[in-house]
Protein backbone atom coordinates (compact mmCIF):
# COMPACT_ATOMS: atom_id res chain seq x y z
CA UNK A 1 0.00 0.00 0.00
CA UNK A 2 1.10 3.40 -0.68
CA UNK A 3 0.82 5.65 2.21
CA UNK A 4 1.87 9.48 2.49
CA UNK A 5 2.32 10.39 5.90
CA UNK A 6 2.35 14.00 7.05
CA UNK A 7 3.91 13.92 10.43
CA UNK A 8 6.81 15.75 11.71
CA UNK A 9 7.76 13.18 14.19
CA UNK A 10 9.77 10.20 13.20
CA UNK A 11 8.83 8.09 15.89
CA UNK A 12 4.65 8.12 15.46
CA UNK A 13 5.41 7.67 11.55
CA UNK A 14 7.15 4.42 12.31
CA UNK A 15 4.50 3.55 15.13
CA UNK A 16 2.27 3.78 12.17
CA UNK A 17 4.26 2.08 9.77
CA UNK A 18 4.92 -0.75 12.08
CA UNK A 19 0.69 -0.67 12.19
CA UNK A 20 0.53 -1.93 8.53
CA UNK A 21 3.24 -4.30 8.70
CA UNK A 22 1.68 -5.86 11.53
CA UNK A 23 -1.57 -6.64 9.82
CA UNK A 24 0.18 -7.86 6.63
CA UNK A 25 0.70 -4.67 4.11
CA UNK A 26 3.91 -4.45 2.24
CA UNK A 27 4.29 -0.56 2.86
CA UNK A 28 5.19 1.96 0.60
CA UNK A 29 5.36 4.94 2.72
CA UNK A 30 6.65 8.47 2.51
CA UNK A 31 6.92 11.06 5.19
CA UNK A 32 6.77 14.88 4.67
CA UNK A 33 6.12 17.67 7.24
CA UNK A 34 6.04 21.17 5.28
CA UNK A 35 3.41 22.52 2.56
CA UNK A 36 6.28 22.07 0.16
CA UNK A 37 7.02 18.80 0.68
CA UNK A 38 3.42 17.85 0.71
CA UNK A 39 2.42 19.53 -2.51
CA UNK A 40 5.64 17.96 -4.35
CA UNK A 41 4.48 14.55 -2.87
CA UNK A 42 1.10 14.77 -4.18
CA UNK A 43 1.64 15.94 -7.63
CA UNK A 44 4.55 13.18 -8.03
CA UNK A 45 2.60 9.59 -7.58
CA UNK A 46 -0.48 8.30 -6.84
CA UNK A 47 -1.66 7.69 -2.95
CA UNK A 48 -3.61 5.10 -1.54
CA UNK A 49 -4.22 6.63 1.44
CA UNK A 50 -2.75 10.14 3.07
CA UNK A 51 -2.02 9.87 6.64
CA UNK A 52 -2.11 13.48 8.47
CA UNK A 53 -0.90 14.58 12.20
CA UNK A 54 -3.43 17.60 13.13
CA UNK A 55 -1.15 20.49 14.52
CA UNK A 56 2.23 20.47 12.58
CA UNK A 57 5.23 23.12 13.29
CA UNK A 58 3.74 25.71 10.51
CA UNK A 59 1.54 23.36 8.96
CA UNK A 60 -1.79 21.64 9.79
CA UNK A 61 -4.35 18.90 8.40
CA UNK A 62 -6.99 21.55 7.36
CA UNK A 63 -3.94 22.85 5.10
CA UNK A 64 -3.38 19.92 3.64
CA UNK A 65 -6.52 19.15 3.02
CA UNK A 66 -6.70 22.65 0.94
CA UNK A 67 -3.65 21.09 -1.29
CA UNK A 68 -5.48 18.01 -1.96
CA UNK A 69 -8.79 20.12 -2.35
CA UNK A 70 -6.76 22.49 -4.92
CA UNK A 71 -5.06 19.41 -7.53
CA UNK A 72 -8.55 17.81 -7.34
CA UNK A 73 -7.59 14.74 -5.93
CA UNK A 74 -9.73 11.84 -4.55
CA UNK A 75 -7.56 10.61 -2.00
CA UNK A 76 -8.88 8.68 1.25
CA UNK A 77 -7.36 11.14 4.04
CA UNK A 78 -7.36 10.30 7.82
CA UNK A 79 -6.34 12.40 10.69
CA UNK A 80 -4.34 10.82 13.82
CA UNK A 81 -3.81 13.05 16.36
CA UNK A 82 -2.88 12.61 19.70
CA UNK A 83 -5.51 15.02 20.96
CA UNK A 84 -8.45 16.72 18.92
CA UNK A 85 -11.00 18.31 20.19
CA UNK A 86 -14.75 16.89 18.89
CA UNK A 87 -15.12 20.37 17.13
CA UNK A 88 -11.49 19.97 15.60
CA UNK A 89 -12.96 17.27 14.01
CA UNK A 90 -15.89 18.30 12.97
CA UNK A 91 -14.76 21.20 11.43
CA UNK A 92 -11.99 18.50 9.25
CA UNK A 93 -14.72 16.29 8.30
CA UNK A 94 -16.49 19.17 6.50
CA UNK A 95 -13.31 20.33 5.42
CA UNK A 96 -12.75 16.58 3.59
CA UNK A 97 -10.76 14.41 5.99
CA UNK A 98 -12.90 10.50 5.81
CA UNK A 99 -11.72 9.75 9.18
CA UNK A 100 -10.04 10.58 12.08
CA UNK A 101 -8.74 9.13 15.57
CA UNK A 102 -6.07 9.19 18.13
CA UNK A 103 -2.62 7.66 18.72
CA UNK A 104 -3.79 5.74 21.57
CA UNK A 105 -6.59 3.90 19.30
CA UNK A 106 -4.62 3.07 16.15
CA UNK A 107 -6.38 -0.67 16.17
CA UNK A 108 -9.00 1.37 14.25
CA UNK A 109 -6.13 2.38 11.85
CA UNK A 110 -6.13 -0.75 9.84
CA UNK A 111 -9.91 -1.13 9.38
CA UNK A 112 -10.38 2.31 8.61
CA UNK A 113 -7.71 2.91 5.92
CA UNK A 114 -9.16 -0.31 4.32
CA UNK A 115 -12.71 1.23 4.42
CA UNK A 116 -12.04 4.32 2.95
CA UNK A 117 -9.53 2.51 0.46
CA UNK A 118 -12.25 0.45 -0.33
CA UNK A 119 -14.85 3.14 -0.35
CA UNK A 120 -12.78 5.36 -3.07
CA UNK A 121 -11.84 2.71 -5.54
CA UNK A 122 -16.16 2.30 -5.80
CA UNK A 123 -16.31 6.38 -6.26
CA UNK A 124 -13.21 5.44 -9.23
CA UNK A 125 -15.36 3.19 -10.80
CA UNK A 126 -18.02 4.92 -10.69
CA UNK A 127 -16.36 8.11 -11.88
CA UNK A 128 -15.16 5.77 -14.77
CA UNK A 129 -18.62 4.24 -15.78
CA UNK A 130 -20.08 8.33 -15.82
CA UNK A 131 -17.40 9.09 -18.03
CA UNK A 132 -17.88 6.50 -20.17
CA UNK A 133 -21.62 6.66 -20.28
CA UNK A 134 -21.21 9.95 -20.80
CA UNK A 135 -19.12 9.06 -23.94
CA UNK A 136 -21.53 6.34 -24.94
CA UNK A 137 -24.11 9.29 -24.78
CA UNK A 138 -22.35 12.15 -26.31
CA UNK A 139 -21.62 9.52 -29.75
CA UNK A 140 -25.12 8.40 -29.59
CA UNK A 141 -25.85 11.88 -29.88
CA UNK A 142 -23.63 13.13 -32.17
CA UNK A 143 -25.18 9.83 -34.52
CA UNK A 144 -28.90 10.47 -33.68
CA UNK A 145 -27.86 14.43 -34.92
CA UNK A 146 -26.83 13.52 -37.91
CA UNK A 147 -29.42 10.44 -38.72
CA UNK A 148 -32.20 12.05 -41.03
CA UNK A 149 -34.57 9.41 -39.54
CA UNK A 150 -36.30 9.99 -36.00
CA UNK A 151 -34.43 7.29 -33.46
CA UNK A 152 -37.40 6.14 -31.10
CA UNK A 153 -38.04 4.25 -28.08
CA UNK A 154 -41.82 3.79 -28.08
CA UNK A 155 -44.02 2.27 -25.95
CA UNK A 156 -48.18 0.98 -26.12
CA UNK A 157 -50.56 1.79 -23.26
CA UNK A 158 -52.97 -0.05 -22.34
CA UNK A 159 -55.79 2.28 -24.28
CA UNK A 160 -53.89 1.58 -27.11
CA UNK A 161 -51.99 5.05 -26.85
CA UNK A 162 -48.35 5.70 -27.85
CA UNK A 163 -46.09 7.34 -25.80
CA UNK A 164 -42.41 7.94 -26.93
CA UNK A 165 -39.98 7.90 -24.04
CA UNK A 166 -37.14 9.07 -26.47
CA UNK A 167 -37.04 11.02 -30.29
CA UNK A 168 -34.32 12.38 -31.70
CA UNK A 169 -34.40 15.90 -33.25
CA UNK A 170 -35.13 14.95 -36.74
CA UNK A 171 -38.99 14.56 -35.42
CA UNK A 172 -39.26 18.04 -36.42
CA UNK A 173 -38.23 17.68 -40.06
CA UNK A 174 -40.11 14.67 -40.24
CA UNK A 175 -42.89 14.87 -38.11
CA UNK A 176 -43.33 18.55 -38.02
CA UNK A 177 -43.55 18.07 -34.30
CA UNK A 178 -40.68 18.66 -32.04
CA UNK A 179 -38.79 16.02 -30.21
CA UNK A 180 -39.97 17.13 -26.84
CA UNK A 181 -43.61 17.39 -28.16
CA UNK A 182 -43.70 13.96 -29.09
CA UNK A 183 -42.37 12.63 -26.11
CA UNK A 184 -44.47 14.98 -23.83
CA UNK A 185 -47.53 13.71 -25.37
CA UNK A 186 -47.53 10.62 -27.39
CA UNK A 187 -50.83 11.43 -29.47
CA UNK A 188 -49.35 14.03 -31.72
CA UNK A 189 -48.04 11.02 -33.77
CA UNK A 190 -51.13 9.26 -33.84
CA UNK A 191 -52.75 12.50 -34.82
CA UNK A 192 -50.90 12.87 -37.65
CA UNK A 193 -51.36 9.13 -39.13
CA UNK A 194 -54.39 9.06 -42.01
CA UNK A 195 -57.40 7.00 -40.29
CA UNK A 196 -56.94 3.96 -43.08
CA UNK A 197 -53.65 3.73 -42.00
CA UNK A 198 -54.41 3.46 -38.14
CA UNK A 199 -55.38 -0.40 -38.06
CA UNK A 200 -52.56 -1.40 -40.39
CA UNK A 201 -49.80 0.07 -37.82
CA UNK A 202 -51.94 -1.16 -34.94
CA UNK A 203 -51.77 -4.90 -35.89
CA UNK A 204 -48.00 -4.44 -36.63
CA UNK A 205 -47.27 -3.52 -33.01
CA UNK A 206 -49.39 -6.17 -31.86
CA UNK A 207 -47.95 -8.80 -33.60
CA UNK A 208 -44.28 -7.69 -33.23
CA UNK A 209 -45.62 -7.60 -28.97
CA UNK A 210 -47.03 -11.27 -29.09
CA UNK A 211 -43.82 -12.97 -30.61
CA UNK A 212 -41.02 -10.78 -30.26
CA UNK A 213 -40.80 -9.87 -33.70
CA UNK A 214 -38.92 -6.81 -35.47
CA UNK A 215 -41.37 -4.26 -36.79
CA UNK A 216 -41.56 -3.49 -40.04
CA UNK A 217 -44.61 -0.70 -41.05
CA UNK A 218 -44.73 1.54 -43.94
CA UNK A 219 -48.28 3.68 -44.00
CA UNK A 220 -48.98 7.58 -44.11
CA UNK A 221 -48.73 11.04 -42.49
CA UNK A 222 -50.05 13.77 -42.86
CA UNK A 223 -48.04 17.00 -41.13
CA UNK A 224 -49.71 20.06 -40.31
CA UNK A 225 -48.27 21.97 -43.10
CA UNK A 226 -50.75 19.79 -45.17
CA UNK A 227 -48.00 17.08 -46.61
CA UNK A 228 -48.68 13.78 -47.41
CA UNK A 229 -45.63 11.05 -46.49
CA UNK A 230 -44.63 8.20 -46.56
CA UNK A 231 -43.15 6.82 -43.39
CA UNK A 232 -41.27 3.26 -42.67
CA UNK A 233 -41.39 2.48 -38.89
CA UNK A 234 -38.42 -0.22 -37.91
CA UNK A 235 -37.49 -1.45 -34.26
CA UNK A 236 -36.89 -4.26 -32.36
CA UNK A 237 -38.77 -4.83 -29.37
CA UNK A 238 -38.52 -5.67 -26.00
CA UNK A 239 -40.02 -5.94 -22.52
CA UNK A 240 -39.58 -3.85 -19.12
CA UNK A 241 -39.21 -5.03 -16.19
CA UNK A 242 -43.50 -4.75 -16.03
CA UNK A 243 -43.76 -7.15 -18.96
CA UNK A 244 -44.74 -3.81 -21.49
CA UNK A 245 -43.17 -4.07 -24.67
CA UNK A 246 -41.06 -1.69 -26.33
CA UNK A 247 -40.24 -0.87 -29.17
CA UNK A 248 -36.70 0.98 -29.91
CA UNK A 249 -35.20 2.02 -34.01
CA UNK A 250 -35.69 4.69 -36.68
CA UNK A 251 -38.29 5.69 -38.65
CA UNK A 252 -37.41 6.93 -41.90
CA UNK A 253 -39.15 9.01 -44.95
CA UNK A 254 -39.43 7.17 -47.26
CA UNK A 255 -42.33 9.00 -49.77
CA UNK A 256 -39.45 9.90 -52.70
CA UNK A 257 -39.19 5.70 -53.04
CA UNK A 258 -42.92 5.68 -52.65
CA UNK A 259 -43.40 7.63 -55.84
CA UNK A 260 -40.48 6.12 -57.83
CA UNK A 261 -41.97 3.02 -57.20
CA UNK A 262 -45.73 4.31 -58.47
CA UNK A 263 -44.06 6.12 -61.59
CA UNK A 264 -42.11 2.71 -62.21
CA UNK A 265 -45.28 0.72 -61.96
CA UNK A 266 -47.38 3.38 -64.05
CA UNK A 267 -44.29 3.22 -66.31
CA UNK A 268 -44.30 -0.67 -66.78
CA UNK A 269 -48.21 -0.56 -67.14
CA UNK A 270 -47.88 2.04 -69.85
CA UNK A 271 -45.23 0.07 -71.37
CA UNK A 272 -47.20 -2.99 -71.43
CA UNK A 273 -50.11 -1.55 -73.39
CA UNK A 274 -48.14 0.30 -75.99
CA UNK A 275 -46.57 -3.08 -76.56
CA UNK A 276 -49.73 -4.82 -76.56
CA UNK A 277 -50.98 -1.71 -78.66
CA UNK A 278 -47.79 -1.93 -80.84
CA UNK A 279 -48.35 -5.85 -81.53
CA UNK A 280 -52.04 -5.22 -82.53
CA UNK A 281 -50.81 -1.95 -84.99
CA UNK A 282 -48.84 -4.30 -86.23
CA UNK A 283 -51.47 -6.81 -87.23
CA UNK A 284 -53.27 -4.07 -88.54
CA UNK A 285 -50.67 -3.15 -90.69
CA UNK A 286 -49.83 -6.73 -92.15
CA UNK A 287 -53.59 -6.76 -92.95
CA UNK A 288 -54.06 -3.54 -94.85
CA UNK A 289 -50.51 -4.80 -96.58
CA UNK A 290 -51.92 -8.15 -97.58
CA UNK A 291 -55.44 -6.09 -98.63
CA UNK A 292 -53.65 -3.59 -100.73
CA UNK A 293 -51.85 -6.55 -102.16
CA UNK A 294 -54.39 -8.94 -102.87
CA UNK A 295 -57.28 -6.22 -103.80
CA UNK A 296 -55.37 -3.75 -105.71
CA UNK A 297 -52.40 -5.58 -107.17
CA UNK A 298 -53.86 -9.10 -106.84
CA UNK A 299 -56.59 -7.20 -108.95
CA UNK A 300 -54.03 -5.71 -110.93
CA UNK A 301 -52.41 -9.38 -111.63
CA UNK A 302 -55.98 -11.04 -112.65
CA UNK A 303 -56.78 -8.56 -115.01
CA UNK A 304 -53.62 -8.93 -116.62
CA UNK A 305 -53.86 -12.53 -116.89
CA UNK A 306 -57.44 -12.05 -118.67
CA UNK A 307 -55.84 -9.16 -120.53
CA UNK A 308 -53.38 -11.60 -122.16
CA UNK A 309 -55.29 -14.49 -122.80
CA UNK A 310 -57.86 -12.26 -124.80
CA UNK A 311 -55.05 -10.70 -126.66
CA UNK A 312 -53.57 -14.68 -127.53
CA UNK A 313 -57.18 -15.67 -128.46
CA UNK A 314 -57.48 -12.64 -130.92
CA UNK A 315 -53.70 -12.90 -132.55
CA UNK A 316 -55.29 -11.74 -135.95
CA UNK A 317 -57.62 -8.80 -134.91
CA UNK A 318 -56.96 -5.42 -136.43
CA UNK A 319 -53.83 -3.53 -135.09
CA UNK A 320 -55.46 -0.54 -133.71
CA UNK A 321 -57.73 -3.30 -131.67
CA UNK A 322 -54.55 -5.10 -130.39
CA UNK A 323 -53.05 -1.57 -129.81
CA UNK A 324 -55.64 -0.76 -127.42
CA UNK A 325 -55.11 -3.91 -125.82
CA UNK A 326 -51.29 -3.55 -125.15
CA UNK A 327 -51.93 0.19 -123.79
CA UNK A 328 -54.41 -1.35 -121.48
CA UNK A 329 -52.25 -4.20 -120.17
CA UNK A 330 -49.26 -1.23 -119.88
CA UNK A 331 -51.49 0.91 -117.87
CA UNK A 332 -52.81 -1.62 -115.46
CA UNK A 333 -48.49 -2.87 -114.61
CA UNK A 334 -48.16 0.90 -114.00
CA UNK A 335 -50.62 1.08 -111.55
CA UNK A 336 -49.26 -2.70 -109.81
CA UNK A 337 -45.98 -1.16 -110.25
CA UNK A 338 -47.21 2.10 -108.56
CA UNK A 339 -48.83 -0.27 -105.44
CA UNK A 340 -45.57 -1.80 -105.08
CA UNK A 341 -43.68 1.05 -104.51
CA UNK A 342 -46.09 2.85 -102.78
CA UNK A 343 -46.14 -0.23 -99.81
CA UNK A 344 -42.89 -0.54 -100.18
CA UNK A 345 -41.96 3.02 -99.04
CA UNK A 346 -44.38 2.97 -96.57
CA UNK A 347 -42.63 -0.30 -94.87
CA UNK A 348 -39.34 1.23 -95.53
CA UNK A 349 -38.49 4.09 -97.71
CA UNK A 350 -35.19 3.21 -99.79
CA UNK A 351 -35.01 7.22 -100.39
CA UNK A 352 -34.55 7.65 -96.96
CA UNK A 353 -30.62 5.90 -96.91
CA UNK A 354 -30.31 6.39 -100.48
CA UNK A 355 -31.03 10.65 -100.61
CA UNK A 356 -31.26 11.18 -96.79
CA UNK A 357 -34.12 12.05 -94.48
CA UNK A 358 -35.27 15.17 -95.85
CA UNK A 359 -35.90 13.82 -99.13
CA UNK A 360 -37.37 11.13 -97.89
CA UNK A 361 -39.72 13.49 -95.66
CA UNK A 362 -40.94 15.64 -98.47
CA UNK A 363 -41.49 12.23 -100.40
CA UNK A 364 -43.70 10.87 -97.81
CA UNK A 365 -45.73 14.30 -97.48
CA UNK A 366 -45.91 14.55 -101.49
CA UNK A 367 -47.87 10.93 -101.10
CA UNK A 368 -49.71 11.94 -97.75
CA UNK A 369 -51.28 15.03 -99.60
CA UNK A 370 -51.99 13.03 -103.27
CA UNK A 371 -53.67 10.69 -100.25
CA UNK A 372 -55.71 12.74 -98.02
CA UNK A 373 -55.99 15.88 -99.73
CA UNK A 374 -54.61 17.73 -96.99
CA UNK A 375 -52.11 20.15 -98.29
CA UNK A 376 -48.36 19.67 -96.93
CA UNK A 377 -45.66 22.69 -96.52
CA UNK A 378 -42.34 21.55 -96.30
CA UNK A 379 -39.25 23.41 -95.37
CA UNK A 380 -35.73 21.43 -95.13
CA UNK A 381 -33.27 24.35 -94.31
CA UNK A 382 -30.74 21.82 -94.64
CA UNK A 383 -31.23 19.23 -97.05
CA UNK A 384 -27.36 17.40 -96.62
CA UNK A 385 -28.60 16.64 -92.76
CA UNK A 386 -26.61 13.37 -92.46
CA UNK A 387 -27.66 11.21 -89.09
CA UNK A 388 -26.69 7.93 -88.20
CA UNK A 389 -29.27 5.65 -89.31
CA UNK A 390 -31.01 5.11 -85.89
CA UNK A 391 -32.16 8.87 -85.64
CA UNK A 392 -32.98 8.91 -89.25
CA UNK A 393 -35.26 5.83 -89.16
CA UNK A 394 -37.46 7.35 -85.61
CA UNK A 395 -37.16 10.87 -86.97
CA UNK A 396 -39.13 9.31 -90.29
CA UNK A 397 -41.81 7.42 -88.43
CA UNK A 398 -42.30 9.94 -85.62
CA UNK A 399 -43.11 12.22 -89.08
CA UNK A 400 -44.95 9.07 -90.41
CA UNK A 401 -46.93 9.16 -86.70
CA UNK A 402 -47.55 12.60 -87.01
CA UNK A 403 -49.14 13.04 -89.96
CA UNK A 404 -51.03 9.38 -89.15
CA UNK A 405 -52.58 11.69 -85.68
CA UNK A 406 -53.53 14.59 -88.14
CA UNK A 407 -55.52 12.71 -91.04
CA UNK A 408 -57.26 10.71 -88.07
CA UNK A 409 -58.25 13.65 -85.97
CA UNK A 410 -57.02 17.16 -86.71
CA UNK A 411 -59.71 18.00 -88.93
CA UNK A 412 -56.90 20.11 -90.77
CA UNK A 413 -56.47 21.41 -94.11
CA UNK A 414 -52.86 22.44 -94.18
CA UNK A 415 -49.72 20.68 -92.39
CA UNK A 416 -46.03 22.77 -92.07
CA UNK A 417 -42.87 20.75 -91.48
CA UNK A 418 -39.78 22.15 -90.45
CA UNK A 419 -36.82 20.13 -90.37
CA UNK A 420 -33.59 22.04 -89.34
CA UNK A 421 -30.50 21.98 -87.59
CA UNK A 422 -29.84 23.60 -84.27
CA UNK A 423 -26.40 23.79 -83.89
CA UNK A 424 -25.97 20.74 -81.84
CA UNK A 425 -29.04 18.54 -82.52
CA UNK A 426 -32.03 18.30 -85.40
CA UNK A 427 -34.96 19.83 -85.14
CA UNK A 428 -38.57 17.86 -86.45
CA UNK A 429 -41.51 19.99 -86.26
CA UNK A 430 -45.15 19.21 -87.52
CA UNK A 431 -48.13 21.89 -86.88
CA UNK A 432 -51.22 21.83 -88.29
CA UNK A 433 -54.21 23.96 -88.68
CA UNK A 434 -56.88 21.78 -87.03
CA UNK A 435 -59.12 21.78 -84.02
CA UNK A 436 -56.29 21.56 -81.70
CA UNK A 437 -54.91 18.82 -78.52
CA UNK A 438 -56.34 19.40 -75.29
CA UNK A 439 -54.15 18.97 -72.37
CA UNK A 440 -56.26 16.39 -71.43
CA UNK A 441 -55.66 14.61 -74.53
CA UNK A 442 -51.96 14.09 -73.33
CA UNK A 443 -52.72 12.61 -70.52
CA UNK A 444 -55.55 9.49 -72.07
CA UNK A 445 -54.43 6.31 -71.37
CA UNK A 446 -54.87 4.86 -74.99
CA UNK A 447 -52.85 7.97 -76.98
CA UNK A 448 -50.78 5.16 -77.89
CA UNK A 449 -49.15 7.13 -80.18
CA UNK A 450 -48.04 10.48 -78.57
CA UNK A 451 -46.55 7.53 -76.03
CA UNK A 452 -44.63 6.07 -78.85
CA UNK A 453 -43.31 9.50 -80.19
CA UNK A 454 -42.38 10.08 -76.47
CA UNK A 455 -40.88 6.36 -76.54
CA UNK A 456 -38.64 6.67 -79.43
CA UNK A 457 -37.24 10.27 -78.44
CA UNK A 458 -36.61 9.16 -75.00
CA UNK A 459 -34.44 6.34 -75.97
CA UNK A 460 -32.60 8.51 -78.23
CA UNK A 461 -31.54 10.97 -75.68
CA UNK A 462 -33.79 14.32 -77.28
CA UNK A 463 -36.38 15.91 -76.08
CA UNK A 464 -40.79 16.60 -77.24
CA UNK A 465 -42.68 18.74 -77.29
CA UNK A 466 -46.82 18.95 -77.84
CA UNK A 467 -48.35 22.60 -77.99
CA UNK A 468 -51.39 24.16 -79.21
CA UNK A 469 -50.70 26.71 -82.09
CA UNK A 470 -52.78 30.22 -82.12
CA UNK A 471 -54.79 30.45 -83.87
CA UNK A 472 -55.39 26.74 -83.91
CA UNK A 473 -53.90 23.49 -84.26
CA UNK A 474 -51.40 21.85 -83.08
CA UNK A 475 -47.82 21.81 -82.81
CA UNK A 476 -45.32 18.50 -82.44
CA UNK A 477 -41.87 19.53 -82.07
CA UNK A 478 -38.74 17.08 -81.32
CA UNK A 479 -34.89 17.70 -81.02
CA UNK A 480 -32.58 15.05 -81.40
CA UNK A 481 -29.25 15.33 -80.86
CA UNK A 482 -26.29 14.80 -83.14
CA UNK A 483 -23.69 12.43 -82.39
CA UNK A 484 -20.20 12.78 -82.45
CA UNK A 485 -19.75 11.20 -85.56
CA UNK A 486 -22.45 12.77 -87.33
CA UNK A 487 -21.50 15.93 -85.66
CA UNK A 488 -18.32 15.67 -87.33
CA UNK A 489 -19.00 14.42 -90.74
CA UNK A 490 -21.23 17.82 -91.18
CA UNK A 491 -18.24 20.03 -89.86
CA UNK A 492 -16.37 18.18 -92.54
CA UNK A 493 -19.47 18.56 -95.37
CA UNK A 494 -19.43 22.15 -94.57
CA UNK A 495 -15.75 22.71 -94.55
CA UNK A 496 -15.20 21.19 -98.02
Amino acid sequence: MRVLLIEDSEDDALLLVHRFHSSGYALDALRVDTPTQTEDALRSREWDVVISDHDLPGFSAIAALGIIKQLELDVPFIIVSGVIREETAITAMRAGAHDYLTKNQLERLIPAVEREVREAGNRRQRQLALAAQHEADARFQAVAASTPGVIFQMTRHDNGQLGFAYASDAADMLLGVSALQLCEDGTHFSRLLLAEDHQTLDAALAASASNGSRLNWEGRIQTDAGDTKWINVRGSVRCDPSGAPIWEGVMWNITQSKQTESELRTSQDHLKALSNHLQHAKEEERERIARDVHDVLGGHLVALKFSTSLMASRLDAPAEQRLAQVASVEALIDEAIDTVSRVTRELRPGILKDFGLAAAIESHAEDFSKRTGIRCHVLCADDDIALPEPESIALFRIFQESLTNVSKHAKAENVEIRLVHTGDGVSLEVGDDGIGLADTDLAKPHSFGLRGVRERVTSLGGCVDFARRIPNGTRLQVVLPLSDVSTAASNQELSS
